[in-house]
């Protein structure tokens, strides 16, 4: 049986590593679904490669047609590739409509995860990551989800590992966009580079398997071979290795707990790929790290203040109109400003958004 995906966001990183990985699998999946926010003449493309019956512009049609497409009747998968909250809606009515959810849109879970199970529960829906280090987590709990201890994520440390602080807080566009192992959308790249993504990560991750902050540890791995480690109750350790692609964990996130023979991904060789190296994360030099994790610690509508508060810094960054060091500035302005409130409904969670995007907006 050949089973429909929409993907949200088609035309960037994500989008294209999916349609990458469905020509190579055209008797397993179709493309019935595909959007972008901007890209028209790419989607157009790609829609009639594909004879895809559904075709959303946002900016033509609104974010409306992210929940058009979500919702799909063909579509039993949805990529969620969409970058920043506007993905979130989209989440939560593929969840209800019953879907699997390939989720690289990290901020769904970011800014409500509690509604995203819960609207997952309600209608049968699953979320399965696609970011490779939750992938590489749920590849090596899948069989022994409750015997699950601690995580201990990693993390490429970016363009600027190795710098020294007052340096990082100078860094220049060009200079934060130069991603040493990942080819990524210019906001998860900037993200990326002041660690602020990492943050992200751990609380999807807290979401996603049901961790306490205590135990989702992240480590510097430069090599970014080894994705993610999971220790079990018993005291073993697994990790989940390869070279940098995100074709596997796509593919993965789309046959759950199958795994389909696939030729296009770069076999690992352990002597090519030579010593591998792990450090600790520096927060004098990421600030932004530690308040989002402190973020996700505080709970209710205080990621959702981070995530929108880091949105509006990166735009004003990658705009130049503010320097690389007023990212966390501002960011850390705008969650003091704020009252920590239950994120128990769609309402709350986008006023928190407001907040923290107005926040920043009044002082860039």
């Amino acid at each position: 049986m050949i089973a429909g995906v929409a993907i949200l966001g088609a035309t960037g990183s994500i989008g294209t590593s999916t349609l990458t990985v469905l020509a190579r699998q055209r008797e397993r999946f179709r493309a019935v679904a595909l959007t972008a926010n901007g890209a028209r003449d790419e989607l157009h493309r790609r829609a009639a490669e594909w004879g895809t019956p559904y075709v959303g512009l946002v900016e033509d049609a609104g974010p409306a047609c992210l929940v058009e497409a979500a919702t799909h009747p063909d579509a039993s998968i949805v990529v969620n590739a969409v970058v920043g909250a506007a993905g979130l809606e989209a989440t939560l009515a593929a969840l209800r409509a019953g879907k699997r959810v390939a989720l690289a849109n990290k901020e769904s879970l970011v800014m409500a995860g509690d509604l995203v199970l819960r609207a997952a529960a309600a209608g049968a829906g699953e979320v399965v990551p696609i970011d490779s280090e939750h992938s590489a987590v749920l590849q090596c709990i899948t069989g022994h989800p409750d015997a699950l201890a601690r995580l201990i994520l990693t993390a490429s440390g970016g363009p600027f590992r190795e710098w020294p602080a007052e340096r990082v807080r100078s860094a220049s566009v060009a200079e934060a966009l130069r991603h040493p192992t990942w080819r990524m959308g210019r906001k998860i790249t900037v993200d990326s580079a002041t660690l602020a993504n990492k943050a992200l990560e751990v609380i999807e991750a807290h979401f996603l398997f049901g961790l306490p902050y205590d135990d989702i540890n992240v480590v510097v791995h430069p090599q970014s071979i080894v994705h993610g480690f999971v220790e079990f109750v018993d005291g073993s350790i697994l990790a989940q290795v390869g070279f940098p692609s995100m074709e596997l964990p796509i593919l993965y996130a789309l046959t759950h707990p199958e795994r389909l023979p696939d030729a296009g991904v770069r076999r690992y060789d352990p002597v090519q790929a030579g010593t591998l190296t792990f450090e600790d994360v520096r927060r004098d030099a990421f600030p932004t790290y530690a308040l989002g994790v402190e973020a996700g610690r505080a709970g209710g509508t205080a990621p959702a203040v981070f995530n929108a508060a880091n949105e509006v810094a990166v735009k004003a960054f990658l705009d130049g109109r503010i320097p690389f060091g007023r990212i966390p500035v501002l960011v850390g302005a705008a969650l003091a400003a704020h009252d920590v409130g239950p994120a128990d409904d769609l309402g709350a969670v986008l006023e928190a958004d407001r907040m923290g995007r107005a926040s920043v907006e009044a002082t860039c």
